[in-house]
């Protein structure tokens, strides 16, 4: 098996406000159908989906990689449509700093050391 690619199915309790969070913490929405939109920033790209299942959205969790996390700090912290945010933490391996979508999915923001 050779991987070219992965990507994940976001869960949205309200898939017109989880479109609208996501968009303003900087991904583009094109759409896929009336219950998927692609999320994208640059080389990488999720799906929303239109389905929520609280247990799952509770648990689910991504990592998202960025290369300056004040500016994405500043930009998440002004999100209208997020459900708390944390400060950025210093960890011996990179900055990181939570933020909870819509759907109370947890978001990893981080910026990882340079190698």
């Amino acid at each position: 098996m050779v991987v070219t690619d992965i990507k994940a199915f976001v869960p949205c309790k309200d898939y017109d406000v989880s479109q609208a969070f996501y968009q303003e913490i900087g991904f583009s929405l094109a759409y896929v159908s009336d219950d998927l939109t692609l999320c994208e920033n640059g080389e990488c790209a999720f799906f929303l989906q239109r389905f929520y299942q609280q247990d799952l959205a509770n648990n689910f969790m991504l990592q998202i990689c960025v290369e300056d996390i004040d500016t994405t700090f500043q930009r998440c912290n002004t999100s209208t449509n997020k459900t708390k945010i944390t400060p950025v933490q210093q960890a011996s391996w990179g900055k990181v700093f939570y933020v909870w979508g819509p759907s109370n999915e947890l978001l990893h923001i981080t910026e990882l050391n340079a190698l």
